[in-house]
């Protein structure tokens, strides 16, 4: 059980790079991506460092829950309203 629990704070912790969302099947623009953080159907990225070299980064537990998220709504039946 407590090694469970360590696993999971362990990625609760880990940041996804732009290419580790590449790496999971999140092709999508940086203009796209931007776009949806806007619109808040993405998660908004952390900065990790300061000044002109900050890189944008992830965190895993929330990219993994807006890939649940989107197979959830995938399997959800289609309103039928006519």
């Amino acid at each position: 059980m407590e090694a469970e629990l360590t696993k999971e704070r362990a990625r609760l912790r880990r940041f996804l790079s732009d290419q580790d969302l590449r790496d999971r099947g999140i092709t999508f623009s940086k203009v796209h991506r931007n776009r949806l953080i806007k619109a808040g159907k993405f998660p908004r990225p952390v900065k990790m460092g300061f000044g002109p070299n900050a890189r944008n980064s992830w965190p895993e537990a929330e990219i993994d829950a807006y890939q649940q998220a989107c197979a959830d709504a995938r399997d959800k039946p289609a309103d039928t309203a006519a």
